[in-house]
């Protein structure tokens, strides 16, 4: 059978229940190389939805304060000379970027394409390629443009990518991946970390050879999705391949994989012995996810039992209407920026200005499916912003929807479930 492995389709194969020991939660800390990661949580890089709108998004959405309804943020120990705000995500990663590409930019491109915002530090940027010098110079070019760190992508199943020996495809080649390991630390300062999947196949295993070359190599942490390639996203993600990797280096390793709710994330670490977690296909259906993992360890740390909130009708509401919000604000921005290089919008520039609209209209219908999840009604949401023309048409049918809702719900009428 054919395997898709775009986003909307990395649904869980009868997610486990794990059993929950009273002494396991999150590390409040992590420091990798000289930036210190405080909560020790990571937003994991995904192509097509870890954009800075995404990212700033989650940033805000993770805020964990004492009025979010557990203990004082202090005694999760955020830092805020790291975070710049009390956030219970304490690293985020962007889309992963080909090397390739980077290198071929022109400056003006390039600086759009790294856009990134003071509150999102600290931040990494990933890459992805198979050329020891190219990612070598992409590396420097993420260290000027001012990255906290720098990532190699060696995890990515997609067939375009592996189909260049990029991602997961040099899982079957570690002399390639030594070289590179080696040109990209010498290139730059910053800490070098690397994400990767347990191995191509069940027959060529290879992450715990792989993470002592890391180590041998000077690189600084080491995330694990623990997964082959050949698994895609599916089945159970074998934790005891993160914890194989523990016991094997000393560099911090970062787990991934299946990791739903607090509780998972805290069972992980139980399990595994591993210095943080690492949340992807979570982050986009429950943006909460890292503040709730802040309250959960700020309560058990307090009580002994671990509680965190359960959003609301009006939180997802708030939540749906912040993002799409701030993704035609981001496009308003950039037309700003251009108009103040132009004089005039020449014909190229307009036809720039109706993609970017385009874009932002079908990047809302790409999260509608994921933001809805848990609304009453969602499918007659999703249907609305499926059928909107604009980014315009698009928040009006959000705030129609959840009126009518609130209205429902005032009158004491039950509100129909599409």
């Amino acid at each position: 059978m054919k395997k898709h492995y775009t986003l909307e389709q990395k649904h869980w194969d009868n997610p486990a229940d794990h059993a929950m020991p009273e002494h396991a939660r999150v590390p409040a800390t992590l420091t990798i190389g000289n930036v210190k990661i405080a909560p020790a949580t990571v937003l994991a890089p995904m192509a097509g939805v870890t954009d800075t709108v995404f990212r700033r998004f989650i940033k805000n959405a993770s805020q964990f304060t004492a009025a979010s309804g557990a203990a004082s943020s202090e005694s999760v120990n955020v830092d805020q000379t790291t975070t710049n705000q009390q956030s219970g995500c304490g690293l985020i990663m962007t889309e992963f970027t080909s090397a390739d590409g980077l290198s071929r930019m022109r400056e003006t491109k390039r600086k759009r394409y790294l856009t990134y915002y003071d509150d999102e530090h600290p931040i990494s940027a990933q890459l992805f390629g198979s050329n020891p010098e190219t990612l070598a110079d992409s590396a420097r070019i993420v260290e000027d443009a001012g990255f906290d760190l720098v990532d190699l992508n060696l995890g990515c199943p997609a067939k375009r990518v592996v189909a260049c020996n990029g991602g997961s495809g040099l899982l079957r080649d570690l002399p390639q991946i030594e070289r590179i390991f080696k040109a990209v630390r010498a290139a730059v300062t910053i800490p070098f970390t690397v994400k990767f999947r347990i191995g191509w196949n069940d027959a060529n295993i290879v992450c715990v050879e792989l993470a002592k070359l890391a180590e041998d190599c000077g690189l600084n942490a080491a995330a694990l999705h623990a997964r082959t390639r050949e698994d895609g996203y599916t089945g159970q993600a074998r934790w005891e391949y993160i914890a194989a990797v523990k016991d094997a280096v000393k560099i911090p390793v970062i787990g991934n994989g299946d990791i739903r709710t607090p509780e998972d994330a805290a069972a992980m670490v139980d399990a595994t012995g591993c210095d943080a977690v690492m949340i992807g296909r979570t982050a986009p259906s429950n943006p909460w996810i890292f503040r709730q993992i802040a309250q959960y360890t700020a309560s058990k740390e307090a009580t002994g039992v671990g509680t965190y909130d359960q959003p609301t009708d009006e939180d997802r509401y708030r939540m749906i209407r912040t993002y799409f919000q701030m993704l035609v604000d981001e496009i308003a921005l950039e037309e700003q920026t251009e108009a103040a290089r132009a004089a005039a919008i020449t014909a190229s520039g307009q036809i720039a200005r109706e993609q970017r609209n385009r874009d932002c209209v079908g990047k809302m219908k790409q999260f509608a499916s994921w933001f809805t999840h848990g609304v009453p009604g969602g499918s007659t949401l999703r249907k609305q912003i499926f059928d909107s023309k604009n980014g315009e048409a698009v928040l009006n049918a959000i705030e129609q929807f959840f009126e009518r809702n609130r209205a429902a719900e005032e009158a004491g009428a039950e509100v129909i479930l599409a």
